[in-house]
């Protein structure tokens, strides 16, 4: 099997609702998402997938929440913009999308240091 990982950015603002501390007021971060796929196959060039493919798919996800406040927006309106409900939510878009790969997982990243990964099938490796 291969895996094969894309990444991209955008930058958004959010407040927590209901946090109790800074991060409670809007605030912004450069978002890092990045997108796991795997695959067993190799095509009759040696691709698993053509990475210019995924990372397309991944900018038209991204684009919509690039310059925006996520907390007005839905389903951030509703659910906490969190890093957890952002990488649930870009998972779910992705997913819904044509993709030469299967994709296993999401990471946001709201800083250098701290982010999250969702798997959909519960295991984290």
């Amino acid at each position: 099997m291969y895996k094969l990982t894309i990444e991209s950015h955008f930058d958004a603002a959010h407040a927590l609702r209901g946090y109790r501390g800074r991060c409670e007021n809007t605030h912004g971060h450069r978002f890092r998402a990045v997108a796991h796929f795997t695959t067993h196959c190799l095509d009759d060039i040696g691709l698993g997938a053509d990475f210019a493919e995924l990372k397309k798919a991944l900018n038209e996800v991204l684009e919509r929440f690039d310059h925006a406040d996520l907390s007005t927006m839905p389903p951030f309106d509703i659910v906490n913009p969190s890093s957890e409900n952002l990488a649930t939510t870009i998972y779910s878009l992705l997913e819904s999308k044509t993709l030469p790969a299967q994709l296993s997982s999401v990471e946001v990243w709201e800083s250098p240091d701290a982010g999250v990964e969702y798997r959909p099938d519960g295991e984290l490796i």
